[in-house]
């Protein structure tokens, strides 16, 4: 479903809003809520939104899981670490249970610390069926989402649930869960405003199918839903 908003501060309110609505639905039938965080520019309003009244007040935090799509391999007091940044704007402001909270451990080599995020995840859910309750993703003017960026072999894994791998255009290693576990979930909202987007946004939405140019195209829940929200700008080509 696509949802288009007049503004990224509507943008924002909105899947407030939503989130909101799906975690209080979600836990009137189960005891937990997991859910994928982003990081990135794009959610700081939205975490700081859920970190206020009224939606601070309305959600459960003690029985919420909390996870990330993807990592850098810095430290986590470094400003371009995923982690910190959600603690900077939600985590930090509200009750969520420390050992609920599972970051991708930058302590440890990036394969360790994908293998033993895979063992967490693992801990949770079975080898089939549902997997999160919800994960939230950001996407690039590029069309990458979580670290599935355009020509890296990490689009295509089948079988790990987390990976990492040396990305060459950022000198550096990331960190990131793989299709096969996020196309799992029981919903999938992305987050994308600004011009910048528009023509990633098209491409993934009305485009030819090339994952490869535009890795965003994958995610796609086998089962369970799939949101975009998005604000005019980033709407422009699809509404054109």
């Amino acid at each position: 479903m696509l949802h288009i908003y007049k503004t990224p501060d509507e943008v924002s309110h909105a899947l407030a809003e939503w989130i909101t609505t799906n975690i209080e639905t979600t836990l009137q039938k189960q005891d937990r809520f997991t859910w994928v965080v982003t990081g990135g520019n794009s959610p700081k309003q939205l975490y700081e939104l859920l970190a206020a009244a009224p939606y601070r007040e309305r959600i459960d935090w003690s029985k919420l899981h909390i996870f990330w799509g993807d990592e850098r391999a810095v430290p986590f007091d470094d400003s371009r670490n995923n982690a910190k940044m959600t603690f900077e704007h939600l985590l930090e402001k509200v009750p969520v249970l420390h050992d609920q909270v599972h970051i991708m451990d930058t302590t440890l080599s990036p394969d360790n610390s994908a293998k033993a995020y895979e063992a967490i995840l693992h801990q949770y859910f079975p080898d089939e069926g549902p997997s999160f309750d919800l994960v939230l993703n950001g996407m690039g003017d590029d069309g990458h989402t979580l670290s599935l960026f355009p020509h890296t072999p990490v689009i295509h894994e089948q079988k790990a649930w987390v990976t990492s791998f040396y990305l060459d255009a950022q000198q550096m290693y990331r960190i990131t869960l793989t299709a096969p576990i996020v196309n799992r979930a029981r919903k999938v909202a992305f987050i994308t405003f600004g011009a910048n987007k528009a023509n990633a946004l098209y491409e993934v939405l009305k485009g030819e199918p090339n994952v490869d140019q535009f890795p965003s195209q994958i995610i796609q829940p086998a089962s369970g839903q799939l949101h975009w929200f998005v604000d005019e700008a980033a709407a422009s080509k699809v509404k054109a």
